[in-house]
Parts: C-alpha cells; sequence; structure tokens
C-alpha cells in the first residue's frame, strides 16, 4: 500500500459554523464544500495548496476532540486493501471503516506514538444533493 496523495488535513471543531466563520473572515480560505447534515467542511487558500477539512466534533470512542489539533488525511485507491495491508503489519485501526454517503470511505489509524491519521479512499459516486460545491446554500454565516 502507498498513499496516493496528502490533501486534505482536517481539525475537530466544537461549533461548526463559528469555525466556517473564523477560517473564512479571519483566516481568509475559501469555503469550498458544505454538508451540515454531517458537520463537514474543506476550505483551501486562495492559491490552492492542501485543503483544510473542519468536522464538527461527534463524541464516540477513539474520537479526535477539539484542540487536539489537525489529523492528516491519506488518500488510497481501495481502503479495504489498504486497511487489511495496515491490519496484517500490525497497525492500530481505531474503530471501523466510515463512509460518508457519496464522498468518502475513511478509516482511522494510530502511528506507533498514538498520533491519529485517516486513512481514506474517494468515492466517485454523485453526492447527495444536500452536499454541494459551495457557491452558497446550507453554510451561509
Amino acid at each position: 500500500m502507498s498513499a496516493k496523495s496528502l490533501d486534505l488535513v482536517w481539525i475537530s471543531v466544537n461549533d461548526f459554523k463559528k469555525a466556517i466563520k473564523f477560517y473564512t473572515e479571519v483566516v481568509g480560505l475559501k469555503l469550498l464544500e458544505c454538508n451540515e447534515e454531517w458537520g463537514w467542511a474543506e476550505l483551501e487558500g486562495k492559491n490552492g495548496g492542501i485543503k483544510l477539512g473542519i468536522g464538527q466534533h461527534r463524541p464516540q470512542p477513539g474520537a479526535i476532540e477539539p484542540g487536539q489539533n489537525a489529523v492528516m488525511t491519506f488518500t488510497v485507491e481501495n481502503i479495504d486493501h489498504a486497511v487489511k495491508n495496515f491490519r496484517q503489519k500490525g497497525a492500530t485501526l481505531v474503530g471501523e471503516i466510515e463512509e460518508v454517503p457519496g464522498h468518502v470511505k475513511m478509516q482511522m489509524v494510530k502511528d506507533v506514538d498514538g498520533n491519529c491519521f485517516h486513512l481514506v479512499e474517494t468515492l466517485d459516486q454523485k453526492m447527495p444533493e444536500h452536499v454541494h460545491h459551495h457557491s452558497g446554500g446550507c453554510c451561509k454565516h
């Protein structure tokens, strides 16, 4: 298994709309995508680069708490194959593969020091109607 790319780093937040407002108005990032139902947004700088993901904190075992810093995501071709490979090599997997319908499948992994990252497979399905590339809509602030 090799990572195809490092495209996104995300943070967990307590107040989704407040975080979007901060990163757009104070930091000056452009809102690319927003899904209020899943509490997820993606932003980038005016010249592109790695995207910043903002995730509404969802309390569950192994969840990243707000303020714990950013989480890297490594894009893989096939998450099932990647997870099997990581498991065989003794990696610490946290929870099960999660799917955000029409967007991604992801698996939380811990490195040897306990730092978390996600393996992510991007889904090519049409996004559900409540998810959109941002040109207005659900994440108005």
